[in-house]
């Protein structure tokens, strides 16, 4: 089959190459990929800033299309079903154990940028009917994490959720908390961007630029009270304004570390208002399962900014590590 390979820790080291076609063993579909999705990880890898890939791999961690192949012992899915292909496809639920999160596609096991790719049964999930391959291969990565945002915090009416930045985490959390029938705050440097976000139903928007101290706006939009969620994916440089920002018992949900994975906490406030501070790995194949039933219930489209053809994986992964340019998603089309 056809492949895009990524040769060295580079992120202009892809290569076209030939390479086996997988065969579904036993529990195991053959997946014809149509599309994929680009994540901050898959810049991490192809940087060696992450942990554990060896040289040469199929990059890029999220995909979606249909199987074209059943393995023995399959009998819940068919050929021709439209499935998106779960990041890590060992985790299929409950919390996240090392032999089950360790192995990644994009990373460890081949990813998206392929002709095919084979998977247990259980490790794909149907795509919503409404989507296309691309609003599909967007969900196993940033679906699920907003997704586990919105269920860490518990959101519904009423709540208050902060989102930094409008990657594409934070605009399918804004969809979803909408969904969800909550007030959401949005930051960004970029004004067209915060009006973009507006449109998709944000109710308050802060420039961060303009604003350093978003975190005491964002006290001040909720009469001193903070909010009920923040969706930290900063890092370093914003950590400590999210924590402020938070309401008694509210939470702080941290999956990125886009200006750094390094910070200095102050305990008091996170022990005083009894904040939660949770990590994401992702998610589990149930979650992601979950995730996809929530953007179909509410007919939720995610935003793609950017769409590419597999030839185009330098251009794409460039336009991922200069941050901050893109408003939701990075997506491939694949056609080879």
């Amino acid at each position: 089959m056809k492949a895009i390979e990524l040769t060295a820790p580079r992120l202009d080291a892809f290569r076209a190459a030939t390479v086996a076609t997988p065969e579904p063993q036993r529990g195991e579909v053959l997946i014809r990929l149509r599309a994929g999705s680009l994540n901050f990880v898959d810049v991490a890898v192809a940087s060696g800033n992450y942990p554990g890939p060896s040289f040469p791999l199929i990059p890029v961690v999220d995909g979606a299309g249909e199987i074209v192949g059943i393995g023995e012992g399959v009998s819940r899915l068919a050929v021709n079903d439209r499935v998106i292909a779960h990041a890590k496809p060992h985790w299929i639920g409950g919390r996240p154990r090392p032999y089950e999160t360790t192995e990644m596609r994009g990373l460890t096991l081949p990813g998206s940028l392929a002709e095919y790719v084979a998977l247990p049964a259980n490790a794909v999930v149907p795509v919503p009917a409404h989507l296309s391959f691309e609003a599909a291969a967007t969900l196993p990565i940033a679906g699920t994490t907003a997704w586990n945002a919105i269920r860490a915090a518990d959101v519904g009416p009423g709540s208050v959720v902060v989102l930094l930045g409008t990657g594409g985490v934070s605009i399918l959390t804004l969809q979803l908390a909408k969904a969800a029938g909550a007030t959401v705050v949005i930051t960004s440097s970029s004004d067209e961007k915060l009006e973009r976000a507006r449109a998709l139903g944000a109710d308050h928007l802060i420039n961060y630029r303009t604003t350093p101290d978003w975190d005491t706006r964002v006290l001040e939009l909720t009469d001193g009270v903070g909010a009920d969620l923040i969706v930290e994916t900063g890092g370093s440089a914003t950590f400590a304004r999210s924590v402020n920002a938070a309401a008694p018992g509210g939470t702080v949900f941290t999956n990125g570390f886009v200006t750094g994975a390094e910070t200095t906490a102050n305990l008091l406030p996170i022990i005083v208002k009894a904040l939660r501070v949770v990590g994401n790995n992702t998610g589990s194949v149930s979650d992601l399962r979950d995730a996809a039933r929530a953007i179909a219930a509410a007919r939720i489209e995610p935003v793609i900014d950017t769409v590419y053809s597999q030839d185009q994986a330098a251009e794409a992964y460039a336009h991922m590590a200069a941050g901050g340019r893109h408003f939701g998603k990075l997506a491939f089309t694949l056609s080879w």
